[in-house]
């Protein structure tokens, strides 16, 4: 058994570590395009702070650690295209040289791409740069381009385009290193994937930490700045109200989302679903024979809304985990996806899991989302933090469809969505919560534990109409 995968992310690496896991006679070879497989790119936003002290401490596991485990890194090496009937794949090694590599059974975890918004000066001919001072962030690759402009040329000054959790992330990042950060957003509020009075909290937070926000806004043009003025780069967008307004800043960020990398996957024939990403059932299958795929690069099997695109880490190291098993025999399933995140900004923090109110609607569902408040522990122990919670539950039979939190960074609400996601999971009522087990202590919580007072507060609200 020869299993090549394509991709030395999170979906790739599970899959092998998987697949020597349960067979460690089987031979695995990992195609890596960079040289930094198993890398965290969620923790790059750390890095550039300075709060990870060290690039190399992004690995997951270094390289001798996966080699150790029995697999084979083919790193620097570029995979090119699958020729189905023969089962090889083509790849271009680091010094230019091509090779058709066999394969028994294959996984394609080649991840997303970013998603480059039409603003002039971001492509074709002139367009602007790293060395120039406009900047994506999705690779290491892309991090080192970041960490030259900051250590190099000392910017004083930012421009974020895009308020999403990497575009938060890194506006914390660099107000850390002592940057002025203007984060430019073209929706309504900051953070779209949680609703519009916690987004305004969000917004509130990066205020108050000296961000300038500007929601409504849209990016039309990045060029140099004319000499002389206080800045490398001037910005034109459109504001709220219409017209133009121009922004100085010494560095510009880019980061407006991705799309699915599905450049070798489709070139070999496999279908495409939502969001134009590689479509796969729940065992991870292609419907190319001999052909897995994970990770960014794929559908998500969304346990509420069926087959959509949610791209996120957590994700992909299960869907990875299950391509790996699957392409030694196995028969596992992907169980689906919640959306369940959670991101600090500064000293709060926010999460999600399910659906809010408007998707719950699109998927069949009758919901009622209802806000609620509670303590994080018992207020009369010192340091008691309030969360702003909001609640979705299906009117008709009571089941819980999504949770959302915010509050302070010390307010464990990463633990709490998760009690919530546990629930969904299961497909628990909103009563039921109540029912739960749940740990007190007062410097920690309460009888009634925050979750648990905000699936109260839904029930009263139903009964009362």
């Amino acid at each position: 058994m020869h299993l090549v995968v394509v991709g030395g992310s999170d979906a790739g690496i599970s899959a092998a570590l998987r697949a020597r896991e349960l067979d460690p006679g089987a031979e695995v070879s990992v195609v890596v395009a960079d040289a930094y497989p198993n890398f965290s790119i969620c923790g790059i936003p750390y890095y550039i702070s300075g709060e990870v002290t060290h690039w190399r401490n992004l690995a997951h596991r270094t390289t001798a650690d996966l080699e150790a485990t029995g697999m084979r890194l083919r790193l620097d090496t570029i995979a090119r295209r699958i020729d189905v009937a023969a089962r090889k794949l083509l790849v271009t090694s680091p010094g230019g040289a091509e090779e058709m590599l066999g394969y028994d059974q294959l996984v394609v975890g080649t991840g997303a791409v970013p998603l480059l918004p039409p603003v002039e000066g971001l492509a074709g001919p002139g367009a602007l740069g790293p060395g120039d001072g406009v900047h994506l962030l999705h690779s290491m690759d892309d991090t080192f381009a970041v960490m030259r402009t900051l250590e190099q040329t000392a910017p004083a000054s930012a421009v974020i385009t895009g308020a999403g959790y990497v575009g938060l992330e890194m506006a914390e990042a660099l107000v850390t290193r002592g940057l002025r950060v203007v984060q430019v957003e073209q929706l309504p509020e900051v953070l779209s994937t949680v609703d519009t009075p916690l987004g305004e909290l969000v917004r509130a937070e990066l205020t108050r930490q000296g961000v300038k926000v500007l929601t409504g806004t849209t990016v039309r043009r990045i060029g140099r700045a004319p000499a002389g003025q206080a800045g490398r780069l001037r910005i034109e967008a459109t504001p709220p109200g219409g017209g133009t307004a121009s922004y100085l800043a010494d560095m510009v960020l880019v980061v407006t989302g991705v799309r699915p990398d599905t450049r070798l996957a489709a070139g070999a024939g496999a279908k495409l679903g939502a969001r134009s990403a590689i479509a796969v059932d729940r065992h991870m299958r292609t419907g190319l024979p001999g052909v897995f795929a994970a990770g960014d690069c794929v559908i998500t099997h969304h346990r509420l809304l069926g087959e959509t695109y949610l791209p996120l880490g957590t994700t992909a190291h299960k869907q990875g985990r299950v391509a790996g098993e699957n392409a030694l025999g196995g028969d596992r399933e992907f169980a689906g996806s919640l959306g369940t995140q959670v991101v600090k900004i500064f000293d709060h923090a926010i999460a999600r899991t399910g659906l809010r109110d408007h998707e719950a609607s699109s998927a069949g569902f009758d919901p009622v989302t209802v806000a609620a408040g509670a303590d994080d522990h018992k207020a009369y122990y010192p340091g008691s933090h309030r969360i702003a919670m909001r609640f979705t539950g299906d009117r008709r039979t009571g089941r819980l469809l999504g949770v959302q939190l915010f509050g302070h960074r010390h307010a464990e609400i990463a633990k709490r969505i998760d009690i919530a996601a546990t629930a969904i999971f299961h497909g628990m009522t909103v009563d039921a919560l109540s029912d739960l087990d749940l740990s007190y202590t007062p410097p920690l919580g309460s009888p009634w534990e925050a979750i648990q007072l905000g699936a109260q507060a839904w029930s009263r609200s139903v009964r009362q109409g």
